[in-house]
């Protein structure tokens, strides 16, 4: 879910934050974030990826070893992390709210899939497609 807010904030962040720290951007040359269908991942540093890869290897690891812990009582996705406790107690609650972590999971990865094959098409970031909903109004 982050990925939906932070791809178009790349494109809006990204130049500024890289000339602070006197770093290339790593956007593409029209602005967009890089990605398969764009172009630009070469810009990316091998050591990112690996970085990458082992954080989430020890994120699936943390996950087996919570499913062996609970046995039968896992529940698929709950990793038991909630520091600010806003999952319900009750098992219809958590479920529900389960419901809604995927749902909002699936509708993320839509939106996501959708900057990327705006951006194919046209040849331009999201953010100067779609400025109304990135710069203010006013």
């Amino acid at each position: 879910m982050l990925a939906a807010v932070g791809f178009p904030l790349a494109e809006l962040f990204d130049g500024k934050i890289a000339g602070a720290f006197g770093l290339e951007s790593a956007l593409t040359s029209t602005g967009a974030s890089p990605s398969v269908l764009n172009g630009g991942l070469d810009k990316i540093e091998p050591d990112y990826w690996v970085i990458c890869v082992c954080l989430a290897a020890l994120a699936e690891l943390a996950n087996s070893e919570a499913k062996e812990a609970a046995g039968k009582q896992y529940t698929a996705g709950d990793c038991a992390f909630d520091p600010l406790k806003l999952m319900p107690e009750d098992k219809q609650g958590k479920m529900e709210m389960l419901t809604k972590e995927i749902k909002h999971g699936r509708l993320s990865m839509m939106a996501v899939l959708g900057y990327v094959v705006q951006e194919a098409l046209y040849s331009a970031p999201v953010t100067a497609e779609t400025p109304f909903f990135f710069q203010p109004i006013f």
